[in-house]
């Protein structure tokens, strides 16, 4: 079993507070699938205004936190380096959304390849809290090198 704590998400990622939204990797098979968590927090930014009356984490985020995920598997499947090249989101299909996020939650993110062609990775997400489906969605990335 491969795990990566915050201090190894972070050599793979770009992002950084607030926008970092993987806080550690469980599991991971390079070229297959990675599983991650985030924490949700009363902390995040976003609850201030999304809603201050009962905070639920948009699920523009929770789509954004499983192309964090797929960025990371990307990395650790291709052993490319990210100070010379960087994931894009370049498409997002599919997407539906089942349950609410709200703080104390813990997120399940789960990333599977659909199809790895050139610079182009299509992977299918499932984002889950206490064994409950959250939000599937399909992500397109692409790669961009020379940064």
């Amino acid at each position: 079993m491969n795990e990566l704590n915050i201090a190894e998400v972070l050599k793979y990622l770009p992002h950084r507070y607030p926008f970092l939204l993987v806080d550690k990797v469980l599991s991971y098979q390079a070229g297959k699938e990675l599983t991650a968590i985030k924490n949700v927090t009363i902390n995040e930014h976003f609850f201030a205004g999304h809603f201050p009356k009962q905070p639920v984490m948009p699920g523009v985020l929770i789509v954004e936190a499983l192309a964090q995920a797929a960025c990371v598997l990307a990395f650790v499947s291709t052993r490319n380096s990210p100070e010379e090249e960087i994931y894009f989101l370049a498409g997002i299909n599919n997407a539906k959304f089942k349950r609410i996020v709200e703080p104390g939650d813990q997120l399940n993110l789960h990333v599977e390849v659909l199809r790895n062609k050139r610079d182009v990775m299509k992977i299918i997400g499932t984002a889950s809290v206490d064994g409950e489906l959250a939000c599937t969605a399909e992500i397109i990335s692409v790669r961009k090198g020379e940064m």
